[in-house]
């Protein structure tokens, strides 16, 4: 075989190489997109039951415009809320906490689409400053929907109750087994890790630690086995033409980076 020849062949080679390595990259993003668009099983829970004697029946000055699901537009809330004196304001928290306290009877009565509802209304009329409310209301209104197998909107009920309230432990409870149960297991994790930070002795929390490193290696795994068989099928591809296979390829880890690289040998496969 003739140095030109050889030199043609390295400079190919080298170009498979870099493919292989930038289609290593992509089927990774395209497994884990595929794993995250999975749903999993159902789970229950309970809302928080805070009484409150305070009650109003006036009625409101302006509305919220409304939404055929339970969307809430905070800054139009809070546009509204200029418009507002302080006895209004005042008199639309205590009406919230009303309707709370009806959505927790019904939620009790496990009417969970009544407590929704009543949840939103809430939402939709409290005062925007009266951040811990609204992190209640959130995180009732998750609860409800977890009963009525909407779960990822529940997870969302989760992520803006903690908006309001970064150190509500019910809520972070509630999203991570939500993220559990949804296979998003390092999500799951770090809300756990969270809970412990505030509540060490959390057992809920302190097991999950246990459980889910493992579950997440398992998991991680099972993805590098899935990428690297969908990557052979792929590298052998497009090496077909040129007489070579994946053989003639060696995937190796960086034991300090984690990274991996791909080396060509010449002589195992097919010839140049």
């Amino acid at each position: 075989m003739s140095d030109k020849l050889d030199h043609s062949n390295e400079e190919t080679v080298s170009e498979i190489t870099q493919d292989l390595e930038n289609q290593l990259k992509n089927q990774c993003r395209v497994i884990e997109a595929d794993n995250e668009n999975e749903s999993r099983s159902e789970s229950n829970d309970e809302a928080d039951f805070d009484s409150d004697d305070q009650s109003s029946e006036d009625e409101e000055p302006g509305e919220i415009s409304g939404h055929d699901d339970d969307f809430i537009d905070e800054d139009q809330l809070k546009e509204l809320e200029k418009t507002l004196n302080d006895e209004e304001i005042e008199r639309r928290k205590e009406q919230a906490l009303e309707l709370k306290k009806r959505g927790n009877q019904e939620y009790k009565e496990q009417k969970y689409f009544d407590s929704v509802s009543t949840y939103t209304e809430a939402l939709r009329i409290c005062p925007t400053k009266y951040t811990t409310e609204r992190s209640i209301f959130y995180a009732n209104r998750a609860a409800s929907k977890i009963n009525i197998d909407r779960k990822k909107s529940a997870i969302d009920d989760c992520t803006k109750s903690i908006a309001f309230n970064d150190r509500y432990v019910r809520a972070y409870l509630r999203r991570a087994k939500l993220y559990e149960e949804d296979d998003k297991l390092e999500e799951s994790l770090e809300d756990y890790k969270k809970v412990l930070e505030m509540d060490p002795v959390c057992v809920e929390a302190l097991s999950a630690s246990q459980r889910l490193p493992p579950k997440i290696t398992e998991k991680n795994e099972k993805l590098k086995e899935e990428m690297l068989g969908k990557l052979k099928d792929l590298g052998n591809l497009i090496l077909r033409p040129f007489g070579l296979s994946t053989d003639n390829f060696k995937l190796e880890q960086n034991a300090e980076t984690g990274g991996y690289s791909i080396n060509f040998n010449q002589n195992k496969g097919g010839s140049v």
